[in-house]
């Protein structure tokens, strides 16, 4: 799988059409939206499948089906889905036999990659699992104790997130560097993925630039624009990421 160097586009997470009239749905509209955010300039892709009631979910053929209209619009473009803990319920064990099943599925139905977050019960067994599949597997590491949990473990991780989930805009670079010193200092060098959500989003796109590392974007992480003004799509927000981090890396 080629490198991701700039930009992975998020492009729904568990957002409703509530929340903005543009999150995509149904497999349909996350193809249209995945192409419109590849064109603007988005590397791989990130998306949370969801069942016909339009609630996220792991079941093997709302994964599939996702994965296939997705991989048809973008040929060629990477694919990953979420593994979220809270689409089980919490429960772990359920959540990893659901998984255990994505192993059946065609390779054109399979994701290239899932999240899996450090923090959440049961993350290396999922992990483990992922990896037998052929599928790659990020780590989602949202602060300097999961990073210590991370290296404790035995994975073998396509590349490293570093999330800033909660916190202000003033905050988010100290809580990133934490994370990122942290793994430095325990020997961790997975290639690594830096993003925010919501408050932090921004101010992470533009520190992921200075720092070279690859960022996230998408109506998953972030409703605004950089200038704090309504985002009208996926689309519309990896152009403007792309340019924030182009402007913060010169």
């Amino acid at each position: 799988m080629k490198a991701l160097e700039r930009i992975k586009a998020c492009l729904n997470g568990g957002r409703l059409r509530d929340d903005h009239p543009a999150v995509p749905i149904t497999p349909a509209e996350l193809a249209a939206e995945a192409a419109a955010a590849v064109t603007a300039g988005a590397e791989a892709l990130h998306v949370h499948p969801r069942e016909q009631g339009g609630a996220q979910s792991l079941h093997p053929d709302d994964v599939a089906a996702a994965v296939t209209a997705v991989r048809r619009a973008c040929p060629g473009v990477p694919v990953g889905v979420t593994t979220g803990l809270w689409i089980s319920d919490g429960d772990a064990g359920r959540r990893l036999a659901t998984v255990t099943r994505w192993a059946d599925l065609p390779p054109a139905a399979r994701p290239d990659f899932a999240s899996v977050n450090v923090s959440e019960p049961g993350f290396a067994d999922l992990a483990e699992v992922l990896q037998r599949a052929g599928i790659g597997v990020e780590a989602g590491v949202w602060s300097p104790a999961d990073a210590l949990k991370l290296a404790a473990s035995a994975g073998s991780w396509l590349r490293i997130l570093v999330e800033i989930i909660d916190g202000t805009p003033e905050t988010a670079v100290a809580e990133a560097d934490a994370i990122l010193t942290s793994l430095d200092d325990l020997g961790v060098t997975a290639p690594r993925l830096l993003h925010g959500e919501d408050a932090t989003c921004w101010p992470l796109v533009a520190h992921a630039g200075r720092l070279g590392l690859p960022t996230r974007i998408g109506l998953e992480d972030t409703l605004v624009g950089p200038d704090g003004g309504p985002a009208t799509g996926n689309a519309a927000l990896v152009h403007d990421s792309l340019a924030v981090w182009t402007a913060a890396s010169a």
